[in-house]
C-alpha cells in the first residue's frame, strides 16, 4: 500500500497512528494515512505560532509573500495531472472533473499572490486637530483550515490563498475520507520554499484531531467547509479560544425553471448541477422547481439525459458519473429514496445501485410534487434530483426559500425584469441566472442560514484573515496638561 505522511513544521512524518484509505471504485483499501492525535495537533499549532511571530515569515514583506504564492501556483499547475489522479483514486471523483478543477486551482493562488501587497489600511479624518489616526491591517493569527474530501484542493486554496496573502500561518486538516491529494500537496508547499511552520498539513478524525485543533488556545480563526452538524461542534469548541469562524456549509439549492426558458440549455445545466461530481457538491441543484405548464415535458428531457449518462470507473475519461466517496453515504441515499417513495413520491428514473463493485448509485429523479418528501428536504450529497412545480413567481419563491439552507440558487428565464425581481427575494448567497456552478477567484462564495457565514473568494476573503489596529499619533509639541490641575 502507498503510505502518506503529515507535514508539520517543514518536516514530513508518519504520526503516532495510521489508518487505511478505501478506493471508492472497488471498496478495497489502497493506501495508509497518518492519523493525527492531540500531541500532533499541538506541535503543528505551535509551529504555526512560531512562524507567525518570529523568523523569516514574520519579517517577510507582503510582496515577498506574493512571490511565494506565485511559485506555489506554478507548482500546482505543473503537477495538476498527478494530483488529479490521486484525488480520483482516493475519493472516486471522475478524472475529467478532477483534472479540470485542479488546473483551475492554480488561478486561485495567482489571484491571492497578486492581492498580497494590495491589502491596505486607511487614514481617518479624525475630529481632533492635534491627532493623526490611521488603521493598519494585520494577520488575524494562526488559522485552522478544515477541508472536506470533495473538491479538497479547491476548498483548501480558497482558505490557504487569502490567509497567506494576509500574512497568517495555517494548520490544514484534510478529511479522514480521501486525504491523499492534500497530503501530497504538502510536497509542493515544501518545494515552493515556504518557511517551516507557515503551512502544516495533517489528517485525522474529528473526535480527537478536529476537537484538539478547533479548541486550541493558539488558534485565532477557524475556516471550515462541511456539514452543519460538524459546524455546531466547531462553534462550541471555539468558545474555548474565542476564535473567529468562517463556515461554508451545506445546501439544498433550488433550480427554478420558468416556461419561457431555453429548456435544452436549462436541462443541460440541471444535469450538470445535480449529477456532476456524482452530486457530491455543496451547491448541487438538488431541488428542481419547474413551472407546472412545462413540468412533464422538462422531466422527460431530464430523464432521457440522465439515463444516457455513462457510469463507470472514475479513472476513465469517458466516465460521466463515478462512485460515491463512502459506503455510508450510499446507505443514507438508499434509505432516503426509499422513504420518499413510501411517502408518495414517484420514481422517474434510477433509485438503486448498479450491479458492480464500489459505492455507485444511479442518477436518480424523483417527482415530489404535492408532498413533503424527505429527498426534497435532506442534503443527500449524491445524484438525486427532487422535482416540485409552481404556477407563479410567488409560489416559486416560497418553494425556493422553503429550506433552512441558503447557499446557491439557479434561475432560468428569458424575462430580465423577472430575473431581477426573483434575485432580490431568493435567500441565498449565490444566484446563477441562465447558468449554474460558475466560480471564479474574483467572486465571493458563501451562504445564508444553515449554509454558514463568511465568504471565500475575492478581496473579502483576504480581509476576513486580518484584523485592524488603530494607531493614534499626537502632532502637537505642547506638553499634555496635567489632568488634575485646575485651570
Amino acid at each position: 500500500m502507498r503510505k502518506f505522511q503529515h507535514y508539520i513544521d517543514g518536516v514530513f512524518e508518519d504520526g503516532e497512528a495510521r489508518f487505511e484509505s478505501i478506493d471508492p471504485a472497488t471498496g478495497i483499501a489502497w493506501a495508509e494515512m497518518p492519523e493525527a492525535k492531540s500531541r500532533d495537533v499541538d506541535r503543528a499549532v505551535s509551529a504555526a505560532e512560531r512562524a507567525l511571530t518570529s523568523g523569516a515569515w514574520a519579517a517577510m514583506t507582503a510582496t515577498a509573500r506574493g512571490k511565494l504564492l506565485y511559485r506555489l501556483a506554478d507548482l500546482v499547475a505543473a503537477h495538476a495531472s498527478a494530483l488529479a489522479e490521486l484525488e480520483t483514486r482516493d475519493t472516486g471523483k471522475i478524472i475529467r472533473e478532477t483534472s479540470a478543477q485542479i488546473a483551475y486551482v492554480a488561478d486561485y493562488y495567482r489571484y491571492y499572490a497578486g492581492l498580497a501587497d494590495k491589502i491596505e489600511g486607511a487614514s481617518l479624518p479624525i475630529d481632533k486637530p492635534d491627532m493623526e489616526v490611521w488603521l493598519k491591517r494585520e494577520p488575524v493569527g494562526v488559522v485552522a483550515a478544515i477541508v472536506p474530501w470533495n473538491s479538497q484542493l479547491f476548498l483548501a486554496a480558497v482558505k490557504i490563498g487569502p490567509a497567506l496573502a494576509a500574512g497568517c500561518t495555517l494548520i490544514v486538516k484534510a478529511s479522514e475520507d480521501g486525504p491523499a491529494p492534500l497530503l501530497e500537496f504538502a510536497r509542493l508547499v515544501h518545494e515552493a520554499g515556504f518557511p517551516a511552520g507557515v503551512i502544516n498539513i495533517i489528517t485525522g478524525f474529528g473526535a480527537e484531531c478536529g476537537a484538539a485543533l478547533t479548541r486550541h488556545p493558539k488558534v485565532a480563526h477557524i475556516a471550515f467547509t462541511g456539514g452543519p452538524g460538524t459546524a455546531r461542534h466547531i462553534v462550541r469548541n471555539s468558545a474555548e479560544n474565542l476564535a473567529s469562524t468562517s463556515l461554508e456549509l451545506g445546501g439544498k439549492s433550488p433550480f427554478i425553471v420558468f416556461a419561457d426558458a431555453d429548456l435544452e440549455s436549462a436541462a443541460n445545466a440541471q444535469i450538470a448541477g445535480i449529477f456532476a461530481a456524482t452530486g457530491q457538491s455543496c451547491v448541487a441543484g438538488s431541488r428542481l422547481i419547474v413551472e407546472a405548464s412545462i413540468k412533464d415535458k422538462f422531466i422527460e428531457i431530464l430523464k432521457a439525459k440522465a439515463e444516457a449518462i455513462q457510469i463507470g470507473a472514475p479513472d476513465r475519461m469517458e466516465t460521466e458519473v463515478g462512485p460515491l466517496c463512502t459506503f455510508r453515504q450510499r446507505t443514507l441515499i438508499e434509505q432516503v429514496v426509499s422513504e420518499s417513495i413510501a411517502a408518495g413520491a414517484r420514481l422517474v428514473t434510477g433509485g438503486s445501485a448498479p450491479d458492480e463493485a464500489g459505492y455507485y448509485f444511479r442518477p436518480t429523479i424523483i417527482d415530489c410534487d404535492g408532498i413533503r418528501s424527505p429527498s426534497a428536504e435532506t442534503e443527500l450529497f449524491g445524484p438525486v434530483l427532487s422535482v416540485l412545480s409552481f404556477t407563479g413567481e410567488e409560489e416559486a419563491l416560497a418553494l425556493a426559500n422553503d429550506t433552512p439552507f441558503g447557499l446557491a440558487a439557479g434561475l432560468f428565464t428569458q424575462n430580465l425584469a423577472r430575473a431581477h425581481r426573483m434575485t432580490r427575494q431568493i435567500r441565498s448567497g449565490i444566484v446563477w441566472i441562465n447558468t449554474y456552478r460558475a466560480v471564479s477567484p474574483i467572486a465571493p462564495f458563501g451562504g445564508y442560514g444553515q449554509s454558514g457565514h463568511g465568504r471565500e473568494g475575492g478581496m473579502a476573503a483576504a480581509l476576513d484573515f486580518t484584523r485592524t489596529k488603530t494607531v493614534w499619533l499626537r502632532t502637537s509639541d505642547d506638553p499634555i496638561p496635567d489632568p488634575f490641575v485646575m485651570r
